[in-house]
């Protein structure tokens, strides 16, 4: 235990680009590090790593896994404790089944295909669709991988589509949102919109929680806090406050927010020099 907590402090801020470490190398990697007490989490949530990370079963209680062929179902214990608490409420309240999208590769990293974030076994992405109660079944290997997460969104009118949503998204969310180790949640704005609509002021402030941005009209995405005995972890910049259900939410729906970004992407950061040693460990 006291190595990997040297290991994970040691020079977190001095970061140099791994030499020749590269998505593909992380993507290559099939099994996490040995556990040698607590997982690490290591970096920022788009620059980081995760040691001693623990798979997470493809099927649980009120869950299950999708998309298993890509391997990213991997994260620190406190993001699969938080999974598992959440299909076990979706259970006892007969919401119907969580399904499960990406939540990060076996040691971390930056990965091939579609995240920048996802690095540090803090982030996972569940979707919207929810299986009826009355037909909960387990999907087949074919329709976990084949199987599509249908938009809630209009995405021409920014209304939500009521033939997808419901209050049990609405309860999945605010679940969520409630969890002690959650730090924020990323929905489509028209989603926000519409829980600011409905929720009443006098118990809204867990909305704080819930923040629009782009996309995300299929699925949401669940970050969580550093945690508590991974020094080597760098936390986001911390919420404003109140709710979200002001002004600002309004800037989402306008001109400005919809016109395509003509910034050029910036390269990714560099990972912290902790990395290659969780991405090298029993080479």
């Amino acid at each position: 235990m006291r190595n990997i907590v040297v290991f994970a402090i040691a020079s977190v801020f001095a970061s140099p680009a791994l030499a020749g470490s590269t998505a593909q190398d992380w993507a290559r990697v099939t099994a996490p590090t040995p556990k040698a007490g607590a997982a690490q989490s290591i970096g920022t949530y788009t620059s980081g790593c995760v040691a001693g990370a623990t798979r997470l079963p493809v099927n649980g209680t009120g869950y299950q896994v999708m998309r298993l062929s890509r391997n990213r179902f991997f994260g620190h214990d406190d993001l699969i404790g938080f999974i598992e608490d959440l299909g076990r409420f979706a259970a006892g309240q007969q919401l119907g089944t969580v399904l499960v999208g990406d939540l990060g590769q076996p040691r971390g990293g930056p990965t091939l295909t579609g995240h920048r974030s996802h690095q540090s076994g803090l982030d996972v992405d569940i979707w919207f669709t929810l299986t009826t109660p009355a037909n909960e079944r387990l999907l087949s290997e074919n329709e976990r991988e084949t199987l599509s997460a249908p938009s809630l969104v209009n995405l021409q009118t920014d209304a939500l589509d009521y033939r997808q949503w419901s209050s049990a998204q609405a309860s999945l969310l605010e679940y969520a949102a409630r969890h002690a180790d959650v730090d924020r949640i990323f929905v489509h704005a028209s989603i926000k919109r519409e829980l600011c609509q409905k929720t009443p002021a006098a118990s809204n402030q867990w909305l704080r929680k819930i923040r629009p941005w782009w996309k995300h009209d299929d699925h949401f995405h669940v970050r969580l806090k550093c945690p508590d005995g991974s020094p080597g972890c760098q936390s986001q910049e911390a919420l404003p406050a109140g709710s979200g259900c002001d002004a600002g939410l309004d800037w989402w729906f306008s001109a400005e927010a919809k016109l395509p970004s003509k910034a050029k992407p910036l390269p990714p950061p560099p990972l912290p020099i902790q990395c290659e040693q969780v991405l090298r460990q029993g080479d």
